[in-house]
């Protein structure tokens, strides 16, 4: 099948599309896009469990981790003040994974960006498709009025001032039956009018969908970022509350940015699968909810040589006909109005109305060509196919690196909680500031100057 001009499939999509794909039993499914399918279907659902079955074994090792340390750790002995070995190396790896997990949301605003552009494109192009049938429809309908108008009124009148020469009411009778068939032709061009299906609706509706998908990543990348930065200033504080809520924090984000990324890895294959070979998919989804005809469809989704426009007979038999009425309009002129002034007027409406009717028939041409639909089915496929995927895999990406970020966070916040030094508890009571927050733990501060009972004071 012809691919629409200026798609071609990309590298991720045949490498996505080439991943192996099972259902619940375990027992392979093709790659083929069918999401009407049962076993595709949950071939899709596996592929999002795998990051389900990622959360439980990081949420495992997280425990075994802490459970370690705070069961396995050896006692101190009383009194020891100094900082245990490898306390610097826990905390600069907690803040390497608080920066890595920072430089993962700048990449997820990027992918987030780079879909809702994709998507995007495809609302546009489905609106413009919609402009271009919703023209069409409009333009038959005014060029049929127009002449069912001109057959009741002008071409009436025009053979009652006529009845005396009985050639030219042929002539004018003539006339009225081309007009008659160039109505009945036209009403054949409008196509889509009566379809259920509306560009507009899917548009408004991928639009809505998408407003709320933007807005979700948006507030969960937000999140992130402040878990991160609070985190952060929380260790150069040495704040064991703000630490011990960010903890909280960061488990509760990593468990969104597991399930995000289920959901991203499932649409970035089903995706790539639709992307694979779009055309088959979107012609039988048409013609199932349209009930158009194989030929019309082929020719605007393929848009190629070897298919012809299924509306060529009844545009060539138009155009012949409109130009048989405008040969008779001009006889008339000539052999009428010397004798009967009054067909004159008539006659310059019927070719006022014959003007507007071959402007409206050009345009037809010009809209019913696959040349203007086609391109919109290939903006579709373009946003849809490569700023989306590829939106999708850096919305992955970002994922992915959240997930390791949070967990080594998690793995190393509780061991950098424990080398914060203890609060000076008679400062607490008197309410003086508390001891520096950035004081290594094996440093006291300075004692202060003892004044000797033979030494004199100083006057102030």
């Amino acid at each position: 099948m012809g691919a629409p001009p200026g798609y071609r499939p990309s590298a991720w999509v045949h490498l996505l599309h080439q991943l192996p794909r099972a259902d619940f039993q375990l027992r392979p499914v093709p790659s083929g896009f069918a999401p009407r399918e049962q076993e595709y279907q949950q071939a899709l659902l596996l592929v999002a469990a795998l990051a389900g079955l990622g959360l439980g074994l990081s949420l495992v090792f997280i425990a075994v981790y802490l459970i370690r340390f705070c069961c396995c750790r050896p006692p101190e002995p009383p009194g020891a003040k100094s900082t245990p070995p490898g306390g610097g190396c826990v905390t600069w790896s907690c803040v390497a994974a608080l920066l890595v997990g920072c430089a993962g949301i700048g990449i997820g605003f990027y992918g987030n960006s780079e879909t809702s552009d994709g998507v995007s494109q495809l609302s546009s192009a489905l609106l413009h498709a919609n402009h271009t049938l919703s023209t069409i429809d409009h333009l038959v309908v005014e060029t049929v009025e127009k002449l069912d108008e001109a057959v009741r009124t002008e071409l009436t009148t025009l053979e009652e001032v006529l009845a005396q020469r009985t050639e030219l009411v042929a002539a004018t009778r003539g006339a009225r039956r081309q007009a008659e068939a160039v109505a009945q032709q036209l009403q054949g061009l409008a196509f889509w009018q009566g379809v259920p299906l509306s560009p507009l609706q899917v548009a408004e509706d991928v639009s809505f969908v998408e407003k709320y998908r933007w807005l979700a990543y948006v507030l969960l990348l937000l999140l992130e970022l402040l878990v991160c930065l609070f985190t952060l200033v929380g260790l150069a504080k040495q704040s064991k509350w703000l630490v011990v809520v960010m903890t909280a924090m960061s488990l509760v984000v990593l468990v969104l940015s597991w399930g995000s990324m289920g959901l991203e890895a499932a649409t970035a294959v089903g995706l790539s699968d639709f992307c694979s070979n779009p055309d088959t998919y979107v012609l039988n989804l048409t013609q199932e909810e349209t009930g158009l005809s194989s030929d019309i469809l082929n020719y605007y989704f393929l848009c190629n040589q070897a298919i012809t426009n299924p509306f060529q007979q009844r545009l060539t038999l138009s155009q012949r006909a409109l130009a048989n009425i405008h040969s008779q309009l001009q006889g008339l002129e000539r052999e009428a109005v010397p004798q009967f002034p009054s067909a004159q007027k008539p006659l310059l409406s019927l070719e006022e109305t014959l003007n507007v009717t071959e402007g409206n028939f050009h345009q037809l041409v010009a809209l019913l060509h696959c040349r203007g639909l086609h391109k919109d089915y290939g903006v579709a496929l373009r946003g849809l196919c490569e700023d989306a995927l590829e939106g999708l895999l850096f919305l992955l990406l970002f994922s992915l690196l959240s997930a390791g970020a949070l967990a080594t966070t998690l793995c190393s916040l509780p061991r950098a909680w424990a080398l914060f030094p203890p609060r000076n508890p008679s400062a607490l009571c008197s309410g003086s500031p508390l001891s520096e927050p950035l004081l290594p733990a094996g440093l006291e501060p300075a004692s202060p100057r003892r004044s000797f009972p033979g030494r004199r004071r100083r006057p102030h």
